[in-house]
């Protein structure tokens, strides 16, 4: 038993005696730190330079030492927010009463491999580099704050991971870090990009912006960053224009290659998705190149960064857009800043740097780090005081990445306490860890649960992926009346507000180039306007489309169409095809032109036969009158005043009882004219060949007989229209299809074959008539009206027979109207050819309508009787 313990007890100290020799020590001697005694520890890795000069390497001898250049105040400031942090959770005993918590940070130099360096040297608590070990047993290590560039904390927490130490970045926003298969003790208080993402196609969607530029950083925080955006973007109806790469292992970041690509692109919108360090150079070529016509849109890296919005470049970022963490106010940080100082116990070579370049001056005791410093034109005394200048170290009216610094380490200081604060029956797995010495993973359960409330009102937690909840601002650089640059907040975009209120901007602030101060268009094509719709290309992308006309009787009512629809079967597209408009309403309205003439002259003309009438009831005793058969000719005058009258059923909106009747009562009526006419005709004829001895005929020249014919001819036009108005009656319809645009109010006729037999028995009718009357026109008789029918029948078959074609190529109104023209003229004809010689006569002739004249005619023609 006692042999067992000792080897155990010497295999636990070989290990540590070895290490304590230097075997185990890695070689690492290049990190510079800044530490705080505590209780427990919490670890950060700070980029306070942004740069290094760059070495060339032979491997024939050792790397040179790195020179990290380009100190950065806003990082120092960051460092200085989880100073003032660990201060305020210390100060206030009502957290961890009793106990301390120190830190342990590091500076980068924005290199992943000092990351890595100071990230396993804060896990062994000492200043040399031990793997697997953590030599600091009785303070133990709760997290690590960082770190800012998302490549660098993805290979971080590969390795806290394996440990489980809560690891909580303050600037690393790629999606990949919230897989928790592969990170699964990785945190955040900034949201995952791919917010920012659906936030900036948003933005190009809210001011129109289509033909989009994009620009990305070579790492994972840039190449998975522009992937999401691009996804987001053509979800939003927008097209990459070009996407390039800035290339961070060459000293100018390919910017030559960038800038020519931006200066030919079409596009006037650029996304950058970088941090502000690489960015720069990509516009020192631009300013070279004298390029300003082009607005970027920031992500979050460098949307507020005040190294870009150095006074030289004003010119190129006026107008940018972008987006920046949500903003807030830390109350006292300010004076806390104010307060540092070379003397204080947490001064150390980083502060003599950033004193001398605060104030433009350097100490006598040659520690002057900066190359920048050593042109400095005076001594640094000390007696320099803060509050005199005004940097974007010590200016913290609003913080943004410093924010998220302070509230990582209240999210751990919760933790903590709450774990200090846990009871058995409450704790994970019915157990309390000791806070004395706890290990990583008993602490990652009060992580994942933490809520702090912070001091804008907000609530920190992380959801089971470790992001918190996704707000942003969104700013727009402005030049303020001395000439600098400045960020201006416009909107928020916020995931968590009510519906409606997501994204809000505020267009009427936004600053744009030049002096119209109008959104700058970035299309491929200018929008198809109203009456047009878009055509894509196959070889072209969705922006780059063309613009087609509405096809006939189709519109689009709104830009950028990508459909026309058809407008409803009452309505026709406008002139320019953007809206539809009630169709024009067509059929022989009383109240047109057309229509008046046409009623007019129906109803005066009506009066003539009635005159006439009158004019024959009064010379009714007289020959001519006697010899046209008084009773027919009466009866025929009505019949043409009713002819006359038939086109007012014509006139007017085709009511269904005005389609039923007006083709019947114009058959019908005229069909009674037309019989009275044939009557007459065949009584002429019968008169005469009555006329000879022992003739049978006589017995038909009665007025019975007339009227027989009469009766017999009219009862079949009668049973024709009665079969048609029974079996398919005519009813009024829309007719659309005629003339575009166009409404025709029409009568269909039920029967094309009924209306055209009708019309062809009027016209046997007329015929016959015609054939009668010309055959007889020769007969002897003082008054013969065989050839005033002739005349009469042919001018009513010409009309009826030019009325066929006309109407075949006449639209809409016009074919009422050529019917209309017919009735009126085939009236006038018969009351022209058969009645106005009589009238002549009897008014300005009394002398041929006398008995004398009529004996002396009558010995003529029995003369010519007695020869034919």
């Amino acid at each position: 038993m006692h042999a067992v313990i000792g080897v155990v007890i010497l295999s636990q100290l070989i290990p540590v005696i070895n290490a304590m020799d230097g075997g185990c020590i890695l070689d690492i001697t290049e990190l510079e730190g800044l530490s705080k005694p505590g209780n427990i520890i919490i670890g950060a890795v700070f980029p306070l330079h942004l740069d290094k000069v760059y070495h060339h390497v032979s491997f024939t001898e050792k790397p040179p030492k790195t020179t990290c250049t380009t100190f950065h105040f806003e990082s120092y400031q960051h460092l200085h927010a989880l100073i003032f942090a660990v201060e305020e959770i210390n100060k206030d005993i009502t957290i961890l009463p009793n106990i301390s918590i120190g830190f342990q940070t590091y500076d980068s130099c924005t290199m992943l491999h000092k990351d890595l360096e100071g990230t396993l040297q804060i896990l062994t608590g000492s200043g040399g580099v031990i793997p697997n070990y953590r030599c600091l047993r009785n303070i133990p290590l709760s997290s690590v704050i960082g770190h800012s560039i998302s490549t660098h904390s993805i290979s971080v927490a590969h390795i806290l991971g394996l440990y489980r130490y809560p690891q909580i970045s303050y600037f690393s926003t790629s999606a990949l870090l919230s897989d928790r298969t592969k990170f699964p003790s990785f945190f955040r208080t900034v949201p995952s990009d791919i917010y920012q993402s659906q936030g900036l196609a948003q933005l190009t969607k809210q001011l129109n912006w289509t033909w989009v530029g994009l620009l990305a950083v070579d790492n994972d925080y840039g190449q998975q960053g522009i992937q999401l955006v691009t996804k987001e973007l053509l979800k939003a109806g927008a097209c990459v224009a070009f996407s390039e790469t800035i290339l961070r292992n060459q000293a100018d970041r390919n910017a030559l290659y960038i800038v020519n690509v931006i200066k030919k692109s079409t596009a006037n919108t650029v996304v950058i998705f970088s941090n502000d360090i690489d960015f720069v150079p990509v516009l020192d070529e631009m300013l070279r190149q004298n390029i300003s016509s082009k607005i970027f849109i920031a992500s979050e890296a460098w949307s507020t960064s005040t190294l870009a919005a150095m006074t030289r470049f004003s010119k190129l970022l006026l107008g940018t857009v972008g987006f920046a963490f949500h903003s807030a106010t830390v109350p006292e940080f300010q004076a806390f800043l104010n307060k540092i100082h070379p003397s204080t116990p947490l001064g150390g070579k980083w502060m003599k740097i950033f004193w001398e370049q605060a104030f433009g001056c350097k100490f006598s005791s040659g520690m002057t780090i900066n190359r920048s410093s050593e042109a400095a034109a005076k001594e640094c005394t000390g007696d320099e005081n803060l509050d005199n200048v005004r940097n974007s170290f010590n200016d913290a009216s609003t913080v943004r990445v410093a924010y998220n610094v302070y509230t990582a380490v209240h999210a751990v200081g919760k933790a903590l306490e709450d774990l200090n604060n846990c009871r058995k029956e409450t704790g994970p797995q019915g157990s309390c860890a000791n806070i004395w010495n706890f290990k990583p993973w008993q602490l990652l359960p009060y992580i994942r649960k933490v809520r702090v409330k912070m001091s804008n009102e907000r609530e920190l937690y992380f959801d089971e992926n470790g992001d918190p909840p996704a707000v942003y601002d969104i700013v727009n650089w402005q030049l303020t009346p001395e000439g600098a640059v400045q960020q201006v907040k416009v909107g928020s975009y916020d995931t968590k507000a009510p519906s409606g209120e997501v994204f809000i901007i505020n267009s009427s602030v936004l600053m744009w180039p030049g002096r119209d101060q109008q959104v700058p268009p970035s299309v491929c094509r200018l929008s198809c306007l109203p009456g047009y719709r878009k055509v894509i290309t196959e070889k072209e992308p969705a922006c780059c489309f063309h613009c087609v006309s509405c096809p006939l009787g189709e519109v689009s009512n709104h830009t950028d169409s990508l459909d026309c629809f058809r407008c409803p079967w009452d309505q026709w597209p406008n002139k320019e095809r953007t809206k539809c408009l009630q169709k024009t309403i067509e059929y022989l309205s009383y109240d047109e032109p057309l229509g008046t003439t046409l009623t007019s002259v129906s109803v005066a003309s009506s009066l003539f036969p009635v005159a006439i009438l009158k004019l024959l009831i009064d010379h009714k005793s007289t020959p001519i009158v006697k010899a046209s058969n008084y009773s027919l000719s009466c009866l025929l005058l009505v019949c043409l005043s009713l002819c006359f009258l038939c086109p007012l059923v014509f006139i007017g909106y085709p009511q269904p009882l005005n389609c039923l009747l007006r083709q019947a009562t114009f058959g019908i009526v005229f069909s009674l004219c037309i019989s009275c006419v044939l009557s007459k005709t065949i009584m002429v004829v019968l008169a005469f060949l009555a006329t000879r001895p022992s003739s049978a005929l006589k017995k038909f020249t009665s007025h019975n007989f007339s009227y027989t014919i009469i009766c017999v001819v009219f009862l079949i036009q009668f049973i024709v229209c009665l079969l048609w108005l029974s079996l398919t009656p005519p009813f009024p319809q829309y007719n659309i299809n005629t003339h575009p645009g166009v409404i025709i109010i029409e009568c269909n006729e039920g029967s094309t074959f009924a209306f055209w037999v009708m019309l062809a028995y009027l016209g046997l009718l007329a015929f016959s008539s015609f054939v009668g009357a010309f055959l007889s026109r020769r007969l002897p008789d003082v008054y013969n009206e065989a050839s005033y029918i002739t005349f009469s029948m042919l001018t009513f078959l010409s009309v009826w027979v030019s009325y066929i074609p006309a109407s075949l190529s006449s639209q809409g109104k016009y074919i009422v109207a050529m019917e209309v023209f017919a009735m009126l003229f085939s009236s006038w004809a018969l009351v022209i050819f058969m009645f106005l010689p009589k009238c002549f006569i009897m008014l300005f002739r009394p002398s041929m309508n006398s008995r004398e004249y009529l004996k002396m005619k009558g010995v003529n023609q029995a003369h010519d009787a007695k020869t034919f």
